[in-house]
Parts: C-alpha cells; sequence; structure tokens
C-alpha cells in the first residue's frame, strides 16, 4: 500500500519536471515561429545583443527566475513567453500525474502540452501548424489502439464528427456572409481532439469553447476595451482551453 502511494506520487512530480524540459523546447518553437527560425537549426541567443546563451540560461523556469526575465550581457528582457509555457507544461505535467497516475498520465501531459504549444500559437500568431494537429491526431489513434479510454471505435467517430461539424459550419458562415467565419485549422484541431476524447463529450468541449469565448467579448466591452461578436478570435486556443480539463474529468473517472 504505502509503495503504491509512493508510486503515485512520483508521478506528479515526473511529469512535472519533465513538462518544464519540454516546455523549454516548445516555448522556443513558439518565439522563433512568429521570425520564421528553424526550432533545430541554430544556437539560443539573445535577440537584443545576439549573444549565445550558455547551458546556465537555459534551466527552465530557473534561468528567468534569476536573471529576472532578462539577458545577463545586456540587460533587455526576454520574451515572457519561454517561462510562461514552461510554467503552463509543468502544471499540465503536474495535472495529469495527479489524475492518472502512470502511462496514461504521461500520454495526458503530452495531450496538454501540444494543446499548451497550439493555444499559444493561435493566440499569438492566429495559425494551428498542421504538423502539430497531424501529431495531435496520431496521438490520439495511438492512444486509443493501445487500449487507453476511450474505446478507439469512439475516438474515429469525434475525430470525423469534431472535424465535419466545423469544417461544415465554417463552409456554411462563408457562404452565407460571403466571408471566413474559422480558420482552416480550426477544424482539423477538433477532429484531432475527438480522436483523444471520443464523441459523447466532444459537444461539451466545443460548448465551453464557444462560452470562453463569448465570455471574454463581455468582459472586453464591460470594461470599455473595443470588442464586438464578430471580431476574430482564436478559436483553437479556446478549444484547447476547453479540451484539455475534460480530458482529466474523462480519464480521471475511469476506475
Amino acid at each position: 500500500m504505502a509503495e503504491q502511494v509512493m508510486a503515485d506520487l512520483w508521478w506528479p512530480v515526473l511529469l512535472g519536471v519533465l513538462g518544464a524540459v519540454i516546455g523549454s523546447f516548445l516555448a522556443t518553437l513558439v518565439v522563433r515561429w512568429g521570425a520564421a527560425r528553424s526550432v533545430l537549426r541554430g544556437r539560443s541567443h539573445c535577440d537584443t545583443c545576439h549573444a549565445t546563451l550558455s547551458a546556465r540560461d537555459l534551466i527552465p523556469l530557473w534561468s528567468a527566475a534569476v536573471a529576472r526575465g532578462r539577458c545577463r550581457r545586456c540587460g533587455a528582457r526576454i520574451d515572457a513567453r519561454h517561462w510562461q509555457i514552461e510554467l503552463g507544461c509543468v502544471f499540465v505535467g503536474v495535472l495529469a500525474g495527479i489524475a492518472v497516475p502512470g502511462p496514461v498520465g504521461l500520454a495526458g501531459a503530452v495531450f496538454g502540452w501540444l494543446l499548451l504549444t497550439l493555444a499559444a500559437l493561435d493566440l499569438a500568431y492566429f495559425v494551428l501548424p498542421n504538423v502539430l494537429t497531424v501529431t495531435l491526431a496520431i496521438g490520439g489513434l495511438v492512444t486509443g489502439w493501445l487500449g487507453v479510454e476511450p474505446s478507439l471505435a469512439d475516438r474515429l467517430i469525434g475525430g470525423a464528427g469534431g472535424f465535419a461539424v466545423l469544417w461544415l459550419i465554417g463552409e456554411g458562415y462563408r457562404l452565407l456572409r460571403k466571408r471566413d467565419g474559422l480558420g482552416g485549422g480550426d477544424p482539423k484541431m477538433l477532429g484531432a481532439i475527438g480522436l483523444w476524447l471520443g464523441w459523447q463529450i466532444l459537444p461539451v468541449v466545443v460548448f465551453l469553447a464557444a462560452l470562453t469565448g463569448l465570455a471574454l467579448v463581455l468582459v472586453g466591452m464591460a470594461t470599455g476595451k473595443s470588442a464586438a461578436l464578430t471580431d476574430a478570435k482564436p478559436f483553437g486556443a479556446l478549444l484547447a482551453i476547453a479540451a484539455y480539463p475534460a480530458w482529466l474529468l474523462l480519464l480521471g473517472s475511469v476506475p
């Protein structure tokens, strides 16, 4: 019994630490995307003085805290998304380890890390890269094939249905209003989410995403900011915000 408790406690710690490491890579991907720079080529450096960063500058979260978010050489502020995404990945990993200790928790953490990256890219650039949505979809298929709930059949229905519903809504809006209402990546992302969550919970995810978007518009209006229902919204980010809690509830409730 004691050994099981220790094992269950170990998983949140392990996934939290892994989240910090992976978050460092994902944050670099997000930041470099806007500059059209490859995350796989070129040493990390300060964007202001271009000094190459050493190992001590690249310790997830710790380096940013010690340097107070600034370059040690020139004092320029470093993009805060580095530590924010790292911290978000830690949080995602810890939650997955608590909800479902074990390999399934690791799979769920990967789900959350990919969602976080897609959300950050959508918020910053209104883009949902195919390489990431396809990776998300493949992850859903693989975990379903390995027997993780929900069943593979439910996942396939969720994937196809999620894509089809948003694609039809987007096409219908475009035909009626003569302009795009949804980005081309949104149906792909919902389809990929459906391959993780299955079809039963997918309507809840869409509803929560839409409700969150509406709430943000109302808050903007109430605080005097320019906001309207027709303003462009990063719907992929809203889907990500709704999907990960849905996974936690879904897998956390499986006996």
